[in-house]
């Protein structure tokens, strides 16, 4: 479980960022390109096993406005998407936060807006995906990234997928490119639960797309559907062996983890958490509603690190062979909402606060970009 002695520690990190809030100090330090060389990458290793948090978190960024997705970059620094604004900021590798670009047509309100981003190298373009509310609608989009790190911009955008209907709860919104090469999208239910039982609906999905949009080859149903009966999933992730994972918002009872298969069958609106009817496929660990509301998730070889809102901390669980190993146990906590976790470059964990989006209490500084060490538990 949480380590008891934290507190202090946690406390002495919020009134450091409040202090660098008011301009009493530097910008935080330069990131370092390989502070951990035993860690792992954020590909899994070729032994697998389980890890955790070895150490207090480091302040990479502060004075986020409703932060959403992270992506670490190679070469070092990040990009990280605002919800609200439709901003796409850098991290330089030196420590500094610029504006990249405002995404275009970008609509906001509730968990509508700018959500998640992902990137993808072809040829001599760097494509920004970003999946977002419109108007209509919510939609992917790609923009070129130009430019140098340091000095990102972004190009025109095109549409990707469209369609994809928008509320101002139950948007879904994470985007990766998976180890074959697709692009994952997830979608939520848009407040019409029985949307997500409905294969032709792109609600209540996640979606497997080429990268220029169309469904991808080998799909279930031939169409976009990668698996449906999700009422919200903000988090996917591959473990050891190209095994995905998924994170869910329950209504009420329960939140979810969930082994993602291709045309399987979830189980929202019929069932929330776990049910009896072969028909659905059960969560692989699951947790009372007010314990995480689930958003982000990272895989380090077989371990998922889960960022919680509601439950204002980090969950840690073991998998071995698609299965959770022993209990979940909280390795962070007293940040408040913590939105996004990805596995960065250095072998280190990367985990954004999310304490202004209009559900948190910010405190000086919010929000944070973190960085975790991570140490071998096996």
């Amino acid at each position: 479980m949480a380590d008891t002695g934290r507190g202090g520690s946690i406390a002495a990190l919020v009134l450091a960022v409040s202090v660098a809030a008011t301009g009493c100090t530097a910008s935080p330090s330069p990131l370092r390109s390989s502070a951990l060389p035993t860690a792992p990458t954020s590909a899994p290793s070729a032994e697998g096993g389980h890890w955790s948090v070895a150490g207090e978190p480091e302040v990479l960024a502060h004075g986020l406005v409703a932060p959403w997705s992270v992506i670490p970059l190679a070469a070092g620094g990040a990009l990280i998407s605002q919800r609200d604004d439709g901003t796409i900021r850098e991290l330089t590798a030196r420590g500094a936060l610029r504006d990249v670009g405002v995404v275009p047509d970008v609509v906001s309100g509730g968990e509508a807006g700018l959500n998640g981003i992902a990137l993808q190298a072809v040829g001599d373009t760097t494509w920004l995906y970003a999946y977002h509310a419109t108007r209509t609608d919510n939609r992917v989009v790609r923009m070129p990234l130009d430019g140098s790190p340091g000095s990102y911009r972004l190009g025109p955008a095109e549409s990707v997928f469209t369609g994809i209907a928008t509320a101002g709860n139950h948007d879904g919104g994470r985007l990766s490119f998976g180890p074959d090469g697709m692009l994952y999208v997830t979608t939520g239910d848009a407040g019409r639960g029985d949307a997500a039982q409905d294969r032709d609906s792109l609600n209540g999905k996640i979606l497997r797309l080429t990268p220029d949009g169309r469904p991808a080859p080998g799909n279930p149903f031939g169409t976009a559907v990668w698996s449906y009966g999700h009422r919200n999933v903000q988090g996917i992730a591959w473990s050891g062996g190209g095994v995905m994972w998924a994170s869910e918002f329950g209504q009420n009872t329960w939140d979810e983890l969930n082994r993602i298969e291709p045309g399987a069958n979830y189980g929202w609106p019929v069932v929330e958490g776990t049910g009896s009817d072969s028909a659905f496929r059960n969560p692989v660990a699951e947790w009372a509603t007010d314990e995480a509301s689930p958003s982000g998730i990272a895989a380090v070889d077989d371990t998922i690190f889960l960022a919680a809102l509601r439950g204002e901390r980090l969950w840690r669980v073991d998998t071995r062979g698609g299965a959770a190993v022993g209990d979940a146990q909280i390795v962070l906590d007293g940040l408040g909402r913590l939105r996004d976790a990805v596995a960065a470059p250095d072998g280190s964990l990367w985990v954004l606060t999310n304490n202004t989006d209009g559900r948190g209490s910010p405190r000086a500084g919010d929000d944070l970009l973190l960085r975790i060490p991570l140490a071998r538990a096996d």
